[in-house]
């Protein structure tokens, strides 16, 4: 089983690096932009001995105490078997 998770700003913590792709983005001419927020990905895979449950459990906690900053960051995650 795989976790995929998804860190990002929160939407009140301003992003100079999602501001900045997005000034880049208009300087090429790229239309339809509106906001760029950036943020990190983590895939973790998880042991086959888990089950749905314990694992996701698990991914959360490691998002919410080790991969995350909870002042400024938010996240979510998926798992996949």
């Amino acid at each position: 089983m795989k976790a995929h998770v998804y860190v990002t700003l929160k939407r009140t913590v301003l992003d100079p690096q999602g501001q900045t792709i997005q000034g880049a983005l208009r300087k090429m001419h790229y239309r339809g932009i509106g906001d760029v927020r950036q943020g990190k990905y983590f895939q973790i895979t998880l042991e086959d001995s888990l089950d749905a449950e314990t694992a996701r459990s698990e991914v959360e906690r490691i998002a919410r105490e080790v991969l995350t900053n909870p002042v400024i960051e938010e996240y979510t995650f998926r798992l996949e078997e």
